[in-house]
């Protein structure tokens, strides 16, 4: 970090103790701020969404409109950073960030997220839709207020909550592309917002000691880690179910249903055994295969949603919804 004297911003001006930290950011730290890992996936959610919906804008609309929700999660991401530098210092998997780093500072980083939070959604707006643009303005919103300022930092529930944000990108893009909302975006919200709490549980279970040491209440660190193997398992019996209403509620066809079903044994088989393994190198190990696993969980199942409406088969429940019309 550098300082800029006020004499070199305004000639006769003052001291170089009156200066202005400015730091030597590189355009790599701002890119880090977008937590571009995490804006991948949302991406990949998001684009699921506008391909499902039944009506289309024109290409060149629909790519800045998916452009502009990335933005506006990696806008997030910066604006989380922002006000979590302080924990980010004391956890490991953290510390490497570029505020802790001291590689951008805090008005940096909260010029830098709101600047994107208002110009995506904006943006959005215009070439899409002004439903479209204020879901993206509340995602935005409950990530960075709701979820960081305090849920984080006041309940175990944290996740279960905050959870809401990272399910919205297809409802986003969904209405982005029809200017209204249905069944299908909604049950890709509640698939995402049932698998965020054992995807985050899995992980607060081997960084249990970052948690606790900066202060964080996460389940295992407030109820142990016992519970939260229980509710993993609990909120795992309402997550697998939920991964085949694409298919009962009409929108995905027998290619879906068929995988999903052997991925949520897999997912099952995962979870029972982060239950079961409570001691050692194998409960941690077992920990961290479910926290892998759901994501590649996760972003198999929207591969097989994109598969079959790209290459156009038919929902499982279209056939016999024919049948019985006719």
């Amino acid at each position: 970090m550098t300082y800029i004297a006020d004499s070199d911003a305004v000639p006769g001006g003052g001291s170089p103790a009156a200066g202005i930290a400015v730091s030597d950011a590189m355009v790599s730290d701002y890119i880090a701020l977008l937590k571009p890992r995490v804006m991948s996936l949302v991406v990949f959610t998001a684009l699921v969404g506008m391909v499902m919906a039944p009506t289309h804008i024109h290409a060149a609309l629909a790519v800045i409109a998916l452009a502009m929700i990335a933005i506006g999660a990696g806008a997030s991401g910066a604006l989380n950073m922002w006000f979590e530098s302080d924990i980010d210092a004391l956890m490991t998997r953290t510390r490497g960030r570029p505020l802790p780093r001291g590689a951008i500072t805090h008005d940096e980083a909260l010029t830098f997220g709101i600047m994107l939070s208002a110009g995506s959604v904006l943006v959005l707006g215009l070439v899409a839709n002004w439903l479209a643009a204020a879901l993206l303005a509340f995602t935005i919103f409950f990530y960075a207020v709701v979820y960081t300022q305090w849920l984080k930092r006041t309940t175990p529930l944290n996740i279960v909550i905050g959870g809401a944000a990272g399910a919205m990108p297809p409802v986003v893009a969904w209405a982005a592309m029809t200017g209204d909302l249905s069944l299908p975006p909604v049950i890709l919200f509640l698939i995402i917002f049932l698998w965020t709490p054992p995807h985050f549980w899995a992980l607060a279970l081997y960084k249990s000691d970052d948690y606790a040491r900066a202060g964080v209440p996460m389940l295992p660190v407030v109820a142990g880690s016992d519970e939260t193997r229980r509710q993993i398992i609990v909120y795992s019996a309402f997550y697998l179910p939920a991964t085949l209403l694409p298919v009962t509620c009409g929108f995905a066809g027998l290619l879906y249903g068929g995988i999903a079903m052997l991925l949520a044994l897999c997912f099952g088989v995962g979870a029972w055994r982060v239950y079961r393994l409570r001691q050692g190198g194998k409960a941690e190990q077992a920990a961290r295969q479910l926290f892998a696993l759901s994501i590649l969980h996760l972003f198999l199942l929207f591969v097989l949603l994109l598969v079959e409406h790209i290459s156009g088969v038919s929902p499982l429940m279209a056939p016999l919804a024919g049948w019985m019309a006719g």
